[in-house]
C-alpha cells in the first residue's frame, strides 16, 4: 500500500502562518486525495485540538502567538498519541536537540519540498509499522 493511501485514512494538521505553505500543502494532499486543515497560529490548534484528534501535527517554530516546541508541549497531555513534525528556517542543534527531548517525530528545514514532507510521513508510518 503506497503513502497516500495510508494518509487517506489519518487526519493531518497544519500550522504555519506562512499563507503561501497553507496553500500550497492544502492543494497537495486535496489532490492526493487526503485530510489536511491548515492553520495560521497555534492558539487555533489549541482551540481544534481540544475537540478533535489528528494522527500527524505539523507545525512551524515561528508562529505569532507561540513557538511551535511549546505549542506541541502544550498539546501533549490532551494529545500524546499521533506524529509531530516541526518545520522552521531557524534550525539549529540546539533546537533539533529540543525536539528530539520532547519527542518530536522529525525535523524538516526550510526551504523544503513537497517530496520532503512525503519522505518524512513515509519513514515515520514506516518506522510505526515495524514496531506494531
Amino acid at each position: 500500500m503506497d503513502l497516500f493511501n495510508k494518509l487517506k485514512n489519518m487526519k493531518i494538521l497544519l500550522i504555519d502562518d506562512d499563507e503561501w505553505i497553507r496553500d500550497s500543502l492544502s492543494l497537495f494532499f486535496e489532490g492526493e486525495g487526503c485530510h489536511l486543515k491548515a492553520l495560521e497560529s497555534a492558539e487555533e490548534g489549541l482551540k481544534i485540538l481540544k475537540n478533535e484528534n489528528y494522527d500527524i501535527i505539523i507545525v512551524d517554530y515561528r508562529l505569532p502567538d507561540m513557538d511551535g516546541l511549546y505549542f506541541l508541549k502544550q498539546i501533549q497531555e490532551f494529545h500524546p498519541d499521533g506524529f509531530k513534525i516541526l518545520i522552521t528556517a531557524y534550525g539549529s542543534k540546539e533546537l533539533l536537540h529540543k525536539a528530539k527531548e520532547m519527542g518530536i517525530h522529525d525535523f524538516i528545514e526550510k526551504p523544503f519540498t513537497s517530496e520532503t514532507i512525503e519522505e518524512s510521513l513515509s519513514r515515520l508510518i514506516n518506522k510505526s509499522e515495524q514496531t506494531i
